[in-house]
């Protein structure tokens, strides 16, 4: 987590005082709900409210902690320093470390997801728009990274809006699934805390109780969460290799939007790289690099273990970080690229009719000729576009085997390119409703 790709917003989310903060509301809140049981004096619960409005000191909690070597124990200490120690003396009653450590955290991942799910409706809006601009904006589509048969860029935007969106779907399970807090005391037993203190904390803080924790709320869920932010990060990418293919020079169908005074090379003054989406690639790996060390946090000794800690110190700010980051960056580059649909006719024409081959293949098989001589009738032609440099359609209409099937008129009709676009509204009504 570097500020290069970092937005204060998801930031603040993981900063020490935030932390501190959630930590404090936690323990405020179980305080009430010790007092509301009998179990701690009322005014000693109220007492704790007293630094509702304090700025917990970080350096003087880290000072402690340096001596204590206990995060949990020096941030008590400090809160009984502002409170007073006896007003203090319940708090934590019951408790234990990761009671405090894993609903936080549990409380982050769910304000961070909250924030991701904000990027992708932003991106999900530019994608549509974009799709919209060019749903008849004839492109040639690709396999092997070969010519293949004609599409549109509406489909193709439209495409990343349907995976995006199901992306979205996936973020809301994963941020339900999340959403769980553990007040349970060591072990998980409820033998020192009773049940309804966690359940109140819980509805404080927007949480569900964690049906059972063995003082660890369990990591199945935790993966589940950065799993689906490495698909969402996979999608990312996969957005940014087509643009990255777009702009290449050869192919310039599309490219990312060059500033003013915006410079290309430190060498070539000539050069307009997709630097964007190449970024995007990279930290596309960051964050699914993410995900197997999460999955690995499942797996703990016994009630518990801290195994998992340092994992997710590190991976929790920088996961959800990076992939604010990339999915801001994203929708700009969405936004704003540059398309040049003359470039898309005339790479598809580059090949003058070939894309077309298709349909030719399938006039001839229900013109009565068998689908292995209809192959090759097709193919022969073609490979002379490869090969010469011809026009397919003149070499269709020049080969007799092919024209004692279909007659000029028929063979003309097999390169209109509508044929090909006839169910874009369609596919756009699946995609975006029948609304579209």
């Amino acid at each position: 987590m570097i500020p290069r790709y970092s937005r204060p917003e998801m930031v603040a989310i993981w900063s020490p005082e935030t932390k501190f903060r959630i930590w404090y509301e936690i323990e405020a809140h179980a305080c009430d709900a010790q007092a509301a049981l009998g179990v701690i004096p009322k005014e000693n619960a109220e007492a704790v409210w007293k630094a509702r409005d304090v700025e917990f000191d970080v350096a003087r909690i880290d000072a402690i902690e340096a001596e204590t070597r206990h995060d949990v124990i020096a941030f008590l200490t400090h809160l009984a320093e502002i409170v007073g120690s006896d007003q203090a003396r319940f708090v934590h009653q019951g408790m234990t470390s990761s009671d405090v450590l894993d609903t936080c955290f549990n409380v982050q991942l769910v304000r961070a997801a909250d924030i991701l799910l904000a990027d992708l409706d932003g991106l999900l809006a530019a994608l549509k728009r974009r799709a919209h601009e060019h749903k008849d904006t004839v492109r040639i589509g690709r396999s092997h990274g070969i010519h293949a048969e004609p599409t549109t860029m509406g489909l193709t935007f439209a495409r990343f809006y349907a995976e995006m969106d199901r992306n979205r779907a996936r973020l809301r399970a994963a941020r339900e699934e999340v959403a769980t807090g553990a007040l349970s005391g060591a072990v998980g037993t409820f033998a020192n805390i009773d049940p309804a203190v966690e359940a109140h904390v819980c509805e404080k803080l927007g949480l569900a109780p964690e049906p059972i924790s063995t003082q660890v709320i369990p990591r199945d869920r935790h993966a589940m969460f950065f799993a689906t932010l490495g698909v969402v990060a996979s999608s990312v990418e996969n957005i940014a290799i087509e643009v990255r293919h777009m702009q290449r020079t050869e192919v310039l169908e599309a490219e990312e939007f060059f500033a003013k005074g915006q410079k290309g090379s430190s060498a070539m003054p000539h050069k307009r790289n997709p630097v964007l989406t190449e970024n995007l690639t990279g930290l596309a790996r960051l964050v699914r690099g993410m995900a197997i060390p999460a999955m690995e946090n499942v797996a703990l000794w016994h009630e518990r273990d801290i195994s998992h800690s340092s994992v997710e110190r590190n991976i929790g700010p920088d996961a959800t970080v990076t992939l604010d980051f990339a999915l801001a960056r994203l929708t700009t580059v969405v936004d704003k690229l540059v398309i040049y649909p003359e470039n898309m006719l005339a790479n598809m024409n580059k090949f003058r009719g070939l894309v077309m081959s298709q349909r030719v293949l399938l006039a001839l098989t229900q013109a009565g000729v068998s689908r292995e001589d209809a192959y090759k009738l097709v193919q022969r032609n073609a490979m002379k576009v490869w090969e010469e440099g011809k026009d397919f359609k003149e070499e269709l209409l020049a080969d007799p085997d092919v024209t004692s099937a279909l007659s000029p008129a028929e063979i003309e009709e097999k390169f209109d390119l509508g044929y090909h676009t006839k169910h874009v509204d369609t596919i756009f009504a699946r995609v975006f409703g029948a609304a579209s």
